[in-house]
């Protein structure tokens, strides 16, 4: 089978396309013909050794295809079953192993690029709305990076749930798309001087004074101080993720003076970590792309052996909803 490895930790260069034997599904595992592969910030951190990883491996953790081997033990799966994960190693190839709990089974009515395109994306922002901080109606939130991939999905659901949505982007397309999500207030981070100072004051000024109920933030460290100083008093800051790098060591006295602040660092393995857990919010998902009411966006599509090209439109926030690879 062909597959996208890295050599070594580094930049999208150290990606290539290898030939390898095909994979052999042991007990308890299922194989996977991958039909599209989703491409993740988690892929270019474990590709870059912000993650520790052993080089050289095969990329990627999400997918989605069809069944076409079992190991000893599977019974909830059957060959020729069309399936999704998030967390599968080595899902940029064009055959993938997969524990048969981690497997969720994909409605007819979803294409195989959306059923790639959820599973990490769709369930982080599943979590996020539901679980880490459930938005009440009535809620102002803060997203940033409204356009990405998780942005605008997380955009959708927060006003599912009666929120109202304050989002930050960097460019006039990206603007139009978190407004086509519904965001209510769009912030241009090209058009700001000084971010951490006067991205607060426009937030303040959209809730009349209050701040945001809460932050989801998936950049980091450019946007940290930013979302900090936009919560309204008992506010959350959600930090999900980093984009713009690794947030910094902080003063804890910052949540008390900023008016006894919440912070959470959350990642998806904690709120998929049983089977059921995870099945239910992939059924909620996928549900709500049946019913017309969740909207995928696919940014991006590149042959598997473009990997590297995927990976520095990423980093360059060059994309906007999910970008995939196609074997």
């Amino acid at each position: 089978m062909r597959a996208i490895q890295a050599r070594e930790a580094g930049g999208p260069e150290v990606l290539e396309l290898v030939e390898l034997a095909d994979p052999t599904p042991g007990p308890g595992q299922v194989l996977v013909k991958v039909a599209a592969a989703g491409v993740n910030f988690i892929d270019t951190y474990r590709r870059g050794g912000v993650y520790p990883m052993p080089f050289p491996h095969v990329v990627g953790s999400e997918g989605a295809g069809e069944v076409v081997g079992l190991g000893d033990g599977v019974t909830d799966v059957a060959v020729g079953d069309r399936v999704a994960w998030s967390d599968a190693p080595a899902s940029y190839a064009e055959l993938t192993l997969v524990d048969a709990p981690r497997l969720v089974p994909v409605p007819a009515g979803v294409g195989d690029d959306v059923a790639a395109a959820l599973p990490l994306q769709g369930m982080t922002a599943h979590y996020l709305v539901t679980s880490t901080y459930p938005v009440q109606p009535g809620d102002d939130v803060l997203v940033h990076a409204a356009a990405g991939g998780v942005g605008l999905l997380l955009t959708q659901l927060v006003i599912a749930h009666g929120g109202r949505v304050i989002a930050t982007v960097s460019t006039a397309e990206k603007e139009a798309l978190a407004r086509e999500a519904g965001a209510d207030v769009v912030i241009r981070y090209d058009q700001l001087g000084d971010l951490t100072a006067e991205l607060p004051t426009l937030v303040k000024d959209a809730t009349g004074g209050k701040g945001v109920a809460v932050v989801y933030d998936g950049v980091g460290k450019t946007t940290f101080d930013a979302s900090l100083a936009s919560l309204r008093p008992r506010g959350m800051m959600v930090l999900f993720g980093g984009s713009s790098g690794q947030v910094p060591p902080f003063d804890i006295q910052r949540l008390n003076s900023g008016g006894s602040l919440y912070l959470t660092r959350p990642t998806l393995g904690f709120y998929v970590a049983t089977t059921d857990e995870l099945r239910w919010r992939a059924k909620e998902l996928f549900g709500a792309v049946e019913a017309g009411t969740l909207n995928v966006r696919i940014g991006a599509r590149y042959p598997l052996a473009d990997a590297a090209e995927a990976h520095r439109a990423l980093e360059g926030r060059k994309t906007t909803g999910k970008v995939i690879l196609v074997p």
